[in-house]
């Protein structure tokens, strides 16, 4: 089998897998669920759906990466004559654009990403890889000039978009989760621009 045929197949097999475990997770809940029924559920055994994945966690944030390289095509669409910051906010609308789950499910794994400590602190970990994607792009749109400030930018984005998620769960998923980033973003921004009190 060439290895063309071989990564397409490992792919299907972890779609599947994934399929079956977030159907568990949203069912029963993150913690209840456990890699045996995980396994069973995919048609395999425990030992082989270690083969695909490292831990439990990594079934419910194994694409995070990839949205992270999403977020970056998007960052690099972005019309020049934007802020930074502009760029930055319009760039993680991406995210809620295509929503890979119905309203009432995204609600529940969001709330689940929320609560769980290794969920959240495994995401926290995967994020921080979006720092090494985001930040040479948003310095190259800043002329190169401030790695400091493209760095502290996009991180604090990202914190936002955190804190857009806790927001968005606490209103019960009611509002669209761009315009709830957007009001956190501007928060930001507006006590930036206000003089010291």
């Amino acid at each position: 089998m060439d290895g063309g045929l071989r990564e397409r197949n490992r792919r299907a097999a972890l779609r599947e897998i994934n399929t079956a475990a977030m159907r568990l997770f949203l069912d029963q809940g993150f913690t209840q669920t456990t890699t045996e029924q995980i396994a069973r559920a995919a048609g395999m055994s425990q030992r082989s759906l270690f083969r695909f994945v490292q831990t439990k966690e990594d079934l419910v944030l194994g694409d995070l990466l990839d949205t992270g390289h999403t977020v970056l095509a998007a960052l690099q669409a972005r019309p020049v004559f934007e802020s930074p910051w502009e760029a930055m906010q319009n760039a993680l609308h991406v995210i809620a654009e295509t929503p890979s789950y119905n309203p009432e499910d995204g609600l529940k794994l969001t709330q689940m990403m929320l609560t769980t400590p290794s969920l959240r602190a495994r995401a926290v970990e995967k994020r921080m890889d979006w720092l090494d994607l985001l930040v040479p792009e948003l310095d190259r749109r800043m002329g190169g000039a401030s790695p400091l400030q493209a760095r502290a930018i996009v991180a604090c984005a990202l914190t936002c978009l955190d804190l857009a998620a806790e927001i968005w769960v606490a209103r019960n998923g009611a509002g669209d989760p761009r315009e709830v980033l957007d009001e956190v973003i501007g928060a930001v921004r507006s006590s930036l621009l206000s003089p010291d009190e």
